[in-house]
């Protein structure tokens, strides 16, 4: 039965979009949309954007709203099973051994039936998320999976196929209800279009100024309107820039929130020169904003405030 602490699936595209809102998290239509059917359908749902765009949040979210727990697959280059399905824990069974030579057992299958039980296994994302916690299947994020190799999503494949694993000393572990999966990527590569077929997909974009400046709103309500405003159109000017990493919603939440603890009213060139290090992370792209080019930005920014006004 459904309670506060284990929520009911969302029952519509608005119900959906509303319990990512009281989350803080802003969804628009199309998102809401491609979430509400992946959970329906109990389809993975593979987000694709630019790093900083709230991908992995939308996992976190959905943990924190549905009550699941989050399983986080954090993918990167070299990432085998061991590290992401299962391992044994072989010190222990070493030990184990060592007992049962001391004690006099010698019966082998014994010994072996032993070691290999479910005491010595260690399970990692994959398995976990295939294992339900009373009967409601948790939120798994597999994170950046761009960064793994081919062979690695290969085996995903065969995962989410049908969402279960073969462990020789064990026999297959099945899911008795599918997790739900979030699947994101960076695009530094691209995924195989046999994994995108099992999958619903969406692109996550950087959000407009009146969403982003929402966004400011509910995370940094100390940040006043004004700054607020500045903050957002600087940000969403300094996207159309061919800059080596556009700054995503993260990073305007830290700029605002640096800038509240400065006790900021509005940008200047010297406060921007003194912060842009919370919002740009590579140094061609901060000598550029502390250059003339990034003054630039900010008189065309206060021109465009000072028409509409």
């Amino acid at each position: 039965m459904p309670d506060q602490f284990h929520p009911p699936l969302p029952a519509s595209i608005e119900e959906t979009i509303d319990m990512l809102g009281k989350q803080d998290y802003l969804a628009g239509r199309a998102l809401g949309t491609v979430l509400f059917l992946a959970l329906k359908m109990k389809r993975p749902l593979f987000l694709e954007g630019e790093a900083g765009v709230g991908k992995t949040e939308i996992a976190k979210v959905l943990s924190k709203a549905l009550g699941r727990p989050l399983i986080r697959l954090q993918c990167y280059e070299g990432l085998d099973v061991a590290s992401a399905v299962y391992e044994w824990n072989y010190p222990a069974q070493m030990l184990e051994i060592r007992l049962a030579e001391a004690s006099g057992l010698t019966d082998r299958d014994r010994i072996e039936a032993d070691i290999f039980s479910e005491r010595y296994l260690v399970r990692r994302p994959v398995l976990q998320a295939l294992s339900s916690e009373d009967g409601r299947a948790p939120v798994f994020l597999i994170d950046e999976l761009d960064r793994t190799d081919e062979a690695f999503e290969a085996f995903l494949l065969e995962v989410l196929s049908d969402f279960q694993v073969t462990i020789p000393e064990l026999g297959t572990i099945k899911a008795s209800e599918p997790p739900i999966v979030i699947i994101t990527t960076n695009r530094t590569r691209e995924v195989h279009d046999a994994l995108k077929r099992r999958c619903l997909y969406h692109w996550v974009d950087y959000p407009g100024a009146e969403q982003e400046l929402e966004i400011i709103r509910r995370k940094v309500p100390g940040c006043n309107v004004a700054l607020s405003n500045q903050i957002v159109a600087y940000v969403q000017k300094l996207r159309t820039l061919d800059l080596f990493k556009n700054p995503g919603v993260a990073e305007t939440i830290d700029w605002a929130t640096a800038l509240t603890e400065l006790d900021r009213l509005a940008l200047d060139p010297e406060t921007i020169s003194d912060t842009i290090g919370a919002l740009l992370k590579y140094q061609d792209d901060i000598a550029r904003i502390q250059s003339s080019e990034g003054t630039k930005v900010l008189e065309d920014l206060k021109s465009e405030m000072r028409a509409v006004g």
